[in-house]
């Protein structure tokens, strides 16, 4: 590699960085939202002006949730027309998604499920952002193998705190299988999938496609043991999905070094 091959390599690295710390950095802003939710809607006191505190965080809640879902569709929409037209995605139609999304979670989790929801968000936003860092500066299979194993533990937390709600094991589901279908297509156009008639880049030719396949199969699998055996079960499968993403983890940095 010559000198201007490794100064190329140093700024794309660079770029990279950058642009998971961004995540990171809107994590923070999230969590400090969160904190002030926690404190002024889900902790208020029995006064006057508390109440009123609350009801205004309730208003805002409902229109992030409802702006969110927007949002997410019009980012999807955004970023499939792209592929079409262009053969790119680019960073802005994602990005609209991606943070429309994690919004649309936090307003939904906070309005059902209450304080116990935001005790969950305290521990999911963090993850967003690691998850983000993961994609930017990581291997981009673990990425794959973290957003399947994450949905799951997701999903099975939600059927144990709605008791057993089948809708969201589904929804759950639904995610799992979409990231099984593109590492499907990866794994037949050799790591790019092809696109209005060009490639799309994503993962290295060399890929090792099982692990991602083995965590859609644990996933897929934790549902519907928890929606069979009930809410209880739920609970224990969320642990054994963080346990699975822990294994992946330390594999994935072994096979770094």
């Amino acid at each position: 590699m010559d000198k201007k091959q490794r100064e190329a390599q140093k700024r794309q690295e660079d770029q990279a960085l950058s642009r998971g710390l961004l995540w990171v950095v809107g994590a923070i802003v999230l969590e400090f939202f969160l904190v002030l939710v926690n404190k002024y809607y889900i902790n208020y006191r029995m006064t006057e002006a508390s109440i009123a505190a609350a009801l205004v965080f309730d208003g805002i809640l409902k229109a992030i949730r409802w702006g969110a879902l927007l949002g997410v569709v019009v980012g999807a929409a955004w970023a499939v027309w792209m592929l079409w037209s262009k053969g790119r995605c680019g960073a802005r139609p994602v990005v609209v998604t991606a943070v429309c999304g994690a919004l649309l979670i936090c307003a939904h989790i906070t309005l059902v499920f209450k304080d116990s929801g935001m005790r969950m968000l305290f521990l999911l936003v963090p993850a967003w952002a690691a998850l983000a860092l993961v994609y930017y500066i990581y291997q981009r299979e673990f990425f794959l193998s973290a957003i399947t194993s994450g949905t799951a533990a997701l999903g099975l937390w939600m059927v144990r705190a709605s008791g057993g709600g089948a809708l969201y094991a589904a929804v759950a589901a639904t995610g799992i299988l979409a990231v099984a279908l593109v590492a499907f297509r990866l794994k037949q156009g050799g790591g790019a999938l092809s696109v209005g008639g060009k490639k799309l880049e994503i993962l290295p030719a060399g890929a090792n496609y099982l692990l991602i396949f083995l965590s859609c199969l644990a996933g897929l699998a934790a549902l519907v043991i928890a929606l069979a055996a009930g809410a209880a079960a739920a609970y224990y499968l969320v642990y054994v999905m963080v346990a699975w993403l822990f294994v992946l983890l330390v594999y994935y940095t072994v096979k770094m070094m």
